[in-house]
């Protein structure tokens, strides 16, 4: 188990890095995923095709594995249209709220009971929220974009929990990269009517960031959460993932200089937040002592 809340925070480590990154490649949220998500599944697939552990898979469970990557493909698209219309932190900390989205949806989507403690949790984060979003009104697009994105996330570690059981973890990350890029190409053109996505291709040190995003933040990240999302119930880790906020915010303070808008209220919301991640991880790490 401990082994386990390790590998969860170390996810939680990485992911603080995939903030700052979407800010600093200059590409359109969704050119960015495309290529996230293109360079990923080429990857994976070579290595897979390398070692001979690329499995056979019949075209339903694609197609399911593809379902779920999708709801990851959209996250990212909104993840990152809400830190380029805001800054990192705003984008951050409406990640926070996937602990809230996750106690509403998972009941619903896996049929058992409301938890209360999970939504007093949840409370904690949205009053932290509330007081971040307090000292200033200049992101509103950014604050909604993110709300989208963590909901969506919500329903993808839901559901990938789910689906990740019946099947092997690597190539299940292929075909939900594959799956996320096939739908995503699809809805570009549309997407373009209403947001001109402008370059397409990087340039510079885009090609860099990308790098380090595709073969640390993506592949190695969803492994990693994928692992762990068999091991730990998918509330836990949504809300040990509020802590991604701390990291992002304490990298874009040297990189993009943001501490300068912070204030107080940002202080005491990111200590709400921090508080509920603990009392989440006591709560569930107690619970095989007491049945033992």
């Amino acid at each position: 188990m401990k082994k386990d809340y390790l590998l969860l925070h170390l996810s939680v480590f990485i992911a603080g890095f995939t903030g700052v990154l979407g800010r600093l490649i200059t590409l359109d949220s969704a050119i960015l995923v495309w290529w996230r998500m293109a360079a990923a599944a080429l990857l994976m697939w070579a290595f897979l095709a390398i070692r001979k552990d690329l499995n056979r898979y019949q075209f339903k469970d694609k197609l399911q594995m593809g379902g779920v990557g999708m709801l990851l493909c959209l996250h990212w698209v909104f993840f990152y249209a809400s830190i380029k219309a805001s800054n990192v932190s705003i984008g951050v900390v409406c990640f926070s709220l996937v602990g809230f989205f996750t106690a509403l949806f998972e009941p619903i989507i896996n049929k058992h009971r409301f938890s209360g403690r999970e939504f007093l949790f949840s409370l904690l984060t949205i009053l932290g929220i509330y007081l971040i979003f307090h000292f200033d009104s200049r992101y509103r697009l950014g604050i909604a974009l993110g709300v989208v994105s963590s909901a969506l996330y919500a329903l993808f570690a839901i559901v990938n929990q789910r689906v990740g059981k019946h099947y092997e973890a690597k190539n299940m990350l292929l075909w939900e990269m594959v799956g996320g890029l096939i739908g995503l190409t699809c809805l570009i053109p549309l997407y373009n009517m209403f947001i001109p996505v402008g370059r397409i291709y990087p340039v510079g040190m885009d090609y860099a960031y990308l790098a380090f995003m595709v073969v640390i933040c993506t592949i190695g990240l969803c492994l990693l959460q994928i692992i762990v999302l068999q091991k730990i119930p998918a509330f836990t880790v949504n809300l040990t993932y509020n802590l991604e906020p701390v990291y992002s915010i304490i990298l874009s303070m040297f990189i993009f200089h943001e501490y300068k808008e912070l204030n107080f209220s940002f202080c005491i919301g990111i200590a709400l937040i921090i508080i509920s991640v603990i009392l989440q991880t006591l709560s569930e790490t107690k619970k095989p002592k007491a049945s033992a």
